[in-house]
């Protein structure tokens, strides 16, 4: 994806938030997708997919796979000079079609674990950076001329979709990581290449972020409570909480992971004093 697909896809993003009709939880569709439809398996080519951070580790997990070495095959981060933060996308095949690396004439192989995008379609979900003057968050319908999904007979509320394709267990970290996303010092400031790097490496690469906590000198530096550093020492989803926790600390400042005070200046130490936690 170069920078002019970037540009478009702004683009396109903004003509939902100002032409796309809002739907909400109980506005009803109809749709449904199986191997018998003519058009099967036709939305899983030449398509440019987002992925989510537990996008990635579900789909590294299914894999047998850690998220450095999914990331270093199956994905690529486009680059634009007004690109604030880093997105990963999917990387396609490279042959004609671009088809999905994970998708055969039966249909996805990774099924359970797909994308958020995939899960979601043809469900889109828009959050407006600015709410006050955008609105708030809301569904909208993609309907594609080569989808013939749309002409099959089953209806659907949004809520029950969503629930049926199982986003709600994405909710949590779907949240905050979107609470990073849209962080108010993100629109006055730009972050450094090393935070930079450090968002990259907390939000998408897990076991990379494992290594900094508990192979260096965080847990010197830092006082994590015993029971936080207990469960995440083996469940990936507590360390991907806490990896949005301590983003919190490492890209803006906030005290949301307290500091060893005894390895502090005094100076530190007198800063720390005019902030709470």
């Amino acid at each position: 994806m170069n920078a002019d697909q970037l540009k478009e896809r702004k683009e396109a993003g903004e003509r939902i938030l100002a032409e796309a009709p809002r739907l909400g939880g109980g506005d009803k569709f109809v749709f449904s997708c199986h191997p018998g439809i003519s058009c099967f398996n036709q939305c899983c080519r030449n398509v440019n997919i987002v992925l989510t951070p537990l996008d990635i580790l579900r789909m590294s997990r299914r894999l047998k796979m850690t998220t450095t070495d999914f990331l270093t095959r199956h994905t690529f981060v486009p680059f634009s000079e007004d690109q604030k933060l880093p997105f990963v996308f999917l990387r396609m095949n490279d042959d004609e079609e671009r088809t999905c690396p994970f998708v055969g004439e039966k249909g996805c192989g990774i099924y359970e674990d797909r994308p958020w995008p995939c899960r979601m379609y043809p469900v889109g979900e828009a959050s407006p950076e600015d709410p006050a003057t955008q609105g708030g968050a809301f569904y909208f319908l993609i309907q594609e001329d080569h989808c013939r999904g749309h002409e099959e007979k089953n209806s659907w509320t949004i809520a029950d979709w969503t629930r049926d394709q199982g986003v709600p267990a994405y909710r949590e970290m779907g949240e905050l990581f979107k609470r990073i996303l849209l962080h108010p010092y993100l629109s006055s400031k730009p972050l450094d290449p090393a935070r930079i790097e450090m968002f990259y490496m907390a939000c998408y690469d897990l076991d990379k972020f494992r290594e900094f906590v508990f192979q260096s000198q965080f847990l010197t530096r830092f006082v994590v409570e015993p029971e936080t550093l207990e469960s995440m020492r083996s469940d990936d989803l507590e360390l991907m909480k806490f990896a949005f926790r301590w983003l919190g600390f490492a890209l803006f400042g906030e005290l949301t992971i307290k500091l060893n005070e005894a390895l502090l200046s005094e100076r530190e130490r007198e800063m720390l004093k005019r902030k709470k936690y």
